[in-house]
């Protein structure tokens, strides 16, 4: 028996990769590889700065935490630890193959090549020890320098991989993020305040504004000057549109020229520049929807059709369709999915909290503070603390308790939240059908997977009843956001003030956005500021178009009571927005179509596998001879069909009711993903994909 002490090394290393994995989440263990990293490879990494501009500019464009000498020095560290992990686990999995070899059974050892069944006699022992060192050297050496190589890629590839989302992100972005410093340049206010108000409100414009956050902390914490500011973001963002903006915009306040003028043209070009990529979206898309197809629907037909034929012909291929059904077809599908959101996924904004603008965030700021001392010298009462204490549990209860009272508008706002109660009903639902098969021993899958599609429709279907009435409810709501800035600000142009004219506005038609006007409009009756009302109005309805038209209306307001101009232009932006959604989702519709169509298909052949070609292959208890098939002669290949039995014919029933239940969910996900842009909206199609299969198999199977 080995000695404990072998495994030593073994022990050392598990522990080193686990406190390495644990060191983002324990500040106290990352401070400790930080200083390591800097004592050992901390010169060196300084060295190589200017030698790896790429990987400065990476660690830049990802706005990584780090400096590149932390950065450099950790990869070079890890990169190290990796190459030893590697080397001493290279050596005990040699060391556990050869033991292996020794001890093997005899059957299988006949299977191995002639070549390694000699070393199955004589296995570990039959080495000297110089053969010995040699295979752990070289072994060690081979996973030591495989391991550290892809230590160091990985770290130096994701700064890239981020860099190139913030990228795409900050382009997609960019349009109303220039319609916003468009809006407020032309009502007066200086370029700088709008750049500070464009970053305290990077929720709602995406990466670009979070990238315009970098210009502000430089001219507010470092004393930096605008221009100096703007040339910086030009050399560190990611994105070509955002430098050669920053460039174009520090020539025009270097040279004097007419700031909103240039800021309009600028709208103009990336509004075009969003049609165009839209029509580049939609033919990238049209390629991945024929892929799909191809790939995802046709090429699991067809390989499940040719392991059908050769399993009935030659041999036994039902591990290869389970592998097809249940990893290939949902792994497939998932990357597909991943691939698509991360190419359809926009900067959309959410409500934020303006400090300024909030009221609850600072009614009771003076409560939780320290308390101030009288005049007279005494101290709070008695009341006082106990008082705060039962401040901050109402505070910390009120959300809940609101949930609690009013679970239809929270669901209604937030349907991800009734998975909270479905999935636990799910659960409760399989345990109480699949117990009494478990106490009964019960192995046949059959049994099972009755009650598991029963509770995934009540799930998914639950699910899409509530996202769909969330969804419709917010398109009915942004549906009236042209019009309503149109209103206001033609109302607002015609001399009224903003009060009078917003509620001018509020009695016209504007569909479902009339009855959230309504509300806010009685705020403001009730004696709210105009700017706190559109912010609960903003919170009520959160929705990325209501975001982006509170904070430029309300922050606009700041600069000047002239918002016509401001409005007009928030106004052409919404409907240029408004648009391209609709001609997106013209476009889109046919893809969705084909998905259907797809599906329909591949349905139709698995269930004519299961219903027609299975139950006509002659079915014997016992393997026929191999020169005869049942009922005449035959040889050849077709042969083999003798050893199809009845419990084979129901294997591949069930195969076959699998998959088609596997596809269902997966094509309805990537319908969603596809034609809404959302794996949520995809709820609807996978259920009623999933009924349809489901349904088709218990009426034909």
């Amino acid at each position: 028996m080995a000695s404990p002490l072998v495994f030593a090394p073994l022990v050392a290393v598990l522990g080193a990769l686990f406190a390495l994995a644990a060191a983002p989440l324990a500040p106290s263990i990352d401070r400790s590889v930080s200083r390591l990293s800097l004592s050992a490879f901390g010169r060196f990494a300084r060295r190589r700065r200017d030698a790896n501009p790429d990987q400065v500019a990476a660690l830049q464009g990802a706005h990584v935490p780090q400096t590149y000498r932390v950065y450099a020095a950790r990869t070079y560290f890890y990169a190290t630890v990796g190459a030893l992990a590697g080397s001493i686990l290279g050596v005990y999995l040699v060391a556990s193959v050869l033991v292996f070899l020794g001890t093997a059974s005899e059957a299988l050892q006949s299977r191995f090549p002639a070549a390694v069944q000699s070393l199955f006699v004589d296995g570990v022992g039959g080495f000297a020890v110089g053969e010995l060192f040699g295979i752990f050297l070289a072994s060690g050496a081979t996973f030591g320098v495989l391991a550290g190589y892809a230590a160091y890629q990985f770290r130096w590839s994701m700064p890239s991989y981020r860099a190139g989302e913030r990228e795409r992100r900050i382009d997609a972005s960019m349009e109303r993020t220039v319609a916003f410093l468009y809006a407020l340049s032309r009502s007066g206010m200086a370029l700088p305040e709008v750049l500070r108000i464009l970053a305290r409100n990077r929720e709602v414009y995406g990466e670009s504004a979070e990238e315009m956050g970098v210009a502000v902390k430089d001219v507010d914490m470092y004393g930096a000057d605008i221009l100096r500011a703007l040339g910086r973001l030009g050399h560190r963002t990611p994105s070509e549109e955002l430098a050669e903006f920053a460039e174009n915009l520090t020539s025009v306040l270097q040279s004097g020229r007419d700031l909103p003028g240039f800021l309009e043209r600028q709208y103009e070009y990336y509004a075009e520049e969003a049609e165009a990529q839209q029509e580049q979206f939609l033919e990238l898309l049209a390629t991945l929807a024929e892929a799909y197809v191809t790939l995802l629907v046709a090429g699991p037909l067809f390989l499940i059709t040719i392991l059908v034929v050769v399993g009935l012909t030659l041999g036994d291929t039902l591990t290869f369709l389970r592998f097809t059904a249940y990893l290939l077809i949902p792994m497939a599908t998932v990357g597909f999915v991943v691939y698509l959101d991360s190419i359809t996924e926009t900067a959309t904004g959410g409500a934020t909290v303006d400090e300024e603008d909030s009221e609850s965030a600072s009614r009771f700021q003076s409560i939780r503070g320290r308390p101030a001392r009288t005049d007279g010298g005494q101290t709070e009462s008695a009341s006082t603390p106990l008082n705060r204490q039962r401040l901050d549990v109402y505070e910390t209860l009120r959300p809940i308790l609101y949930r609690l009272r009013n679970p239809v508008t929270v669901i209604r706002e937030s349907p991800t939240v009734l998975l909270y109660g479905t999935m636990p009903l799910a659960a409760l639902y399989l345990a109480v059908q699949w117990w009494p098969l478990v106490a009964a021993g019960s192995t046949d899958l059959a049994a099972y997977d009755g009650p598991l599609v029963h509770a995934a429709l009540f799930v998914l279907g639950t699910f899409t009843v509530a996202y769909e009435l969330h969804r419709r409810r917010v398109k009915a709501v942004e549906a009236g956001v042209p019009d309503f800035l149109d209103r206001f600000a033609s109302t607002n142009e015609a001399g009224m003030p903003v009060v009078q004219s917003f509620g001018r506005v509020v009695g016209s038609d504007l569909g479902a956005l009339s009855t959230e006007l309504e509300r806010t409009w009685a705020d403001v009756q009730w004696g709210a500021r105009i700017e706190h009302a559109l912010g609960r109005f903003r919170d009520r309805t959160d929705t990325p178009a209501i975001s982006r038209v509170v904070t430029l209306t309300t922050n606009a307001m700041h600069a000047s009571g002239d918002l016509g101009p401001v409005l007009r232009i928030a106004a052409n932006e919404a409907k240029a927005t408004r648009r391209l959604e609709r001609d997106r989702r013209s476009e889109l519709l046919t893809y969705l179509v084909v998905t259907y169509i797809a599906f329909f298909v591949f349905l139709a052949i698995i269930v004519a596998l299961d219903v027609i070609f299975i139950p006509n292959i002659p079915v014997v208890e016992a393997a026929a001879p191999t020169d005869q098939v049942p009922g005449g002669g035959g040889t050849g290949a077709f042969s083999r069909t003798a050893n199809l039995t009845q419990a084979t014919k129901d294997a591949y029933s069930l195969v076959f009711f699998h998959t088609g239940l596997v596809q269902a969910v997966c094509s309805g996900l990537v319908a969603g993903q596809m034609g809404q842009g959302s794996v949520k909206a995809g709820a609807k199609h996978a259920t009623v994909m999933l009924a349809l299969a489901y349904g088709t198999f218990l009426v034909l199977a």
